[in-house]
């Protein structure tokens, strides 16, 4: 089978497998606010150290291809109420686990950290770290926006303990910026990312997108060389996930005829993988390229990447909180969500209510095959006892291994470097939850490729 047939093929709605099961599956009937946070203490105090994902939603414009939650507005007004906010879910919490937190990690995500003022990150930033210990092996990271990220916000955040920042570059072609909303010369992020060099961070992620409209192998080199001049430790290299059906996202402002079709997207991936690896950077797990000295490297070499919420980490912590709105929390035997709404997560954090929107309590099988899913993303292999496997899963992974993505062999599946374009694809198999419904439909998760 040629790879333009297994593309073909292979190109179905899958999951990224951030989590497992994936929101859609949460059986959000049988989870209490109770459960949660009994989940979540119990894993604390077995952990005794916690990761924090800080979601700060706005920005001033819509980026058309971004899919996150988000709000647009150019009223910097909202800064102040929603730290404050943030740091009341913070206590709530606090006062749950009645001793003080070892914080490993903070990622500050969005929408826009840097739309957020110096001054008003550093009040959050040491509300959050006020009272609480520091582990010795902590990784403080944010997501910057080339446009506004400024010197003063790269010193503050490094004088709080940040060393690794992701800048979003998406593409340099000046057709592909319009049609995305996204006006952002490369002159800027050259700016940022020397700024944080000379300030000392370690690691400097650059994230590109490919399968955005208008692309195609000729511009998109041009950009892939224009991101290497400038060096990064990291690279991430984003499927464009086209999801209009969602809710609030700003997917509508282009012609979908405009999108590079499913071949055409996968050979941007291989142009890019290439080049980075001719340049010295290495592919880890999925989407994500490391240079040998960089923290990402490391933990996939010594089989210590971790994947959340949050993406690949390079910490261990099972238990990661999401503090803010729509954010996302896991215990490891529980998953829980905040609220989508922003008045309401005012209003509910205000009255010390925890501002929980759903969630899910992960069940012995649940648990089980997370396991699985979890060593496939971050190793490309799992062990398992095949007597375990029902037919149809076997006769999938057989399919799997006749075209090549995968190797079955004493017990342990291996996906081939031909076949990590499919991993989502071989995840499935092990997803019960998409497997009861015997499909996934159209509006639920992107394309797998």
């Amino acid at each position: 089978m040629t790879r333009t047939e297994l593309i073909e093929k292979y190109n179905t709605s899958a999951p990224r497998y951030t989590s497992y099961p994936t929101v859609p599956f949460w059986k959000n009937d049988t989870f209490t606010e109770a459960q949660w946070k009994e989940s979540f203490i119990r894993t604390y105090k077995n952990e005794k150290k916690l990761s924090l994902y800080i979601h700060l939603p706005f920005c001033e414009s819509m980026c058309t291809f971004c899919a996150c939650h988000k709000r647009i507005t150019l009223n910097h007004q909202f800064e102040v109420p929603y730290i404050e906010a943030i740091l009341r879910e913070w206590q709530l919490y606090r006062n749950l686990l009645r001793e003080i937190p070892v914080i490993e990690e903070i990622h500050l995500g969005g929408g826009t950290p840097s739309f957020f003022s110096p001054e008003n990150l550093k009040d959050l930033i040491e509300g959050i770290l006020s009272g609480s210990k520091i582990s010795e092996k902590h990784e403080f990271s944010f997501e910057g926006h080339p446009n506004n990220t400024s010197e003063e916000h790269l010193k503050t955040l490094y004088d709080l303990g940040f060393r690794r920042v992701s800048f979003g570059v998406q593409d340099y072609d000046h057709t592909v910026q319009v049609a995305i909303n996204r006006l952002q010369p490369f002159e800027n992020v050259k700016k940022v990312t020397e700024l944080a060099r000379a300030i000392g961070y370690t690691s400097i992620s650059h994230d590109l997108v490919y399968g955005l409209p208008f692309q195609n192998e000729e511009q998109f080199e041009k950009t892939i060389r224009k991101t290497i001049e400038l060096s990064p430790d990291r690279l991430s290299l984003y499927s464009y996930a086209h999801v209009p059906w969602l809710k609030g996202n700003g997917q509508r402002g282009f012609d979908e005829n405009n999108l590079p079709n499913a071949a055409t997207k996968r050979a941007l991936y291989e142009l890019g993988r290439k080049i980075f690896e001719e340049n010295g950077y290495y592919e880890i797990g999925m989407d994500h390229f490391a240079r040998p000295t960089d923290s990402l490297f490391i933990a996939s070499e010594n089989g210590m990447l971790n994947r959340n919420f949050m993406g690949y980490t390079t910490t261990q912590s099972k238990c990661m909180l999401g503090l803010g709105v729509s954010a996302i929390s896991d215990s490891w035997t529980a998953l829980s969500q905040n609220t989508k709404s922003l008045d309401e997560y005012l209003h509910l954090t205000k009255n010390n209510i925890f501002p929980l929107l759903r969630g899910h309590i992960q069940s012995e099988e649940d648990l089980n095959l997370r396991n699985h899913i979890q060593n496939l993303m971050c190793r490309f292999e799992t062990e398992l006892s095949i007597d375990m496997l029902d037919n149809e899963q076997l006769n999938q992974l057989l399919a799997l291994q006749q075209d090549d993505i995968i190797t079955l062999q004493d017990n342990k599946i291996k996906v081939t470097p031909e076949g990590r374009a499919f991993i989502r694809n071989v995840c499935i198999v092990f997803d019960k939850y998409i497997r009861q419904t015997g499909s996934v439909t159209q509006n639920t998760f992107s394309k797998a490729i």
